[in-house]
């Protein structure tokens, strides 16, 4: 039973303490300065929302996971407001309450697919806008600007700062597309190509919680790593010709065979 139970744990990849501590002070720090800016611009007011609940999950993906497809900008900017604006119109269309958490968190999740800005959290965007209770309610779609909107671009903003002022680049951006003949493609001809990888992930046809392109060179990188154990301390100089032979493109056939 016990080893079945330790099978449902996820494995997730090695981090070491000075990161969990990096990822846990980022969160902190954001979140009390998106509420701390948020309360300067409203100054002292009474029965307002100032910080929504879901972006404490935004910040777990946005300090602890920077590199994740679903914390780049777009997709908690997109993913907040697209769920913002799904639940807000369930809300005030359906007025079964469960129903209605149902229709917005399906849709919303579908809108964000389509429009590739899929964040988890906004999912909770979606149920807080039709489950939020009178106060969000009576925002109507300003629940959208303000606070969904206002409180995204602030956590967004502190993310950008404090990943990249402690080593961690952020947002990551897709690397410049190579033009054929690039011989820095070269790197397709050893091993597995990049159509390869497509063809596979493809075939996988789950949404997979890192980046393409990340994911390639990771792929690569152990690649070479497998290169490196299995050939040792072998040179290039070990196992390349010293007396090289060189003919000029006009040399018939026959002579340079005879020089072999």
């Amino acid at each position: 039973m016990l080893a079945f139970l330790k099978r449902l744990l996820p494995a997730l990849t090695p981090v070491s303490n000075v990161e969990r501590l990096r990822a846990a002070c980022g969160a902190g720090l954001g979140l009390f300065l998106t509420g701390f800016i948020t309360q300067l611009a409203l100054g002292p007011v009474d029965n307002l929302v100032l910080l929504v609940a879901p972006m404490g999950a935004s910040s777990v993906l946005l300090f602890a996971v920077p590199s994740s497809p679903l914390a780049q900008p777009w997709s908690i900017i997109g993913g907040n407001l697209v769920a913002g604006l799904v639940g807000v119109t369930a809300g005030m269309l359906i007025p079964h309450p469960y129903l209605a958490a149902g229709v917005a968190g399906g849709v919303a999740i579908g809108l964000m697919l389509v429009l590739r800005c899929l964040h988890p959290p906004s999912g909770a965007v979606a149920l807080t806008a039709v489950l939020g209770g009178p106060a969000i309610h009576a925002l109507g779609y300003q629940f959208v600007l303000w606070p969904v909107g206002i409180n995204s671009l602030l956590l967004l903003g502190c993310a950008l700062a404090y990943n990249n002022l402690t080593g961690r680049r952020y947002p990551h951006l897709a690397p410049v597309a190579a033009v054929p003949g690039d011989p820095g493609r070269a790197k397709d001809r050893v091993g597995f190509s990049a159509a390869d990888l497509d063809a596979v992930l493809k075939q996988y046809g789950e949404v997979m919680d890192i980046d393409r392109n990340a994911l390639e060179a990771i792929l690569r990188q152990a690649q070479t790593r497998g290169y490196l154990r299995r050939t040792g301390e072998i040179t290039c100089g070990d196992i390349m010709t010293r007396n090289v032979l060189a003919v000029a493109p006009e040399t018939p056939l026959r002579a340079a065979l005879d020089l072999l």
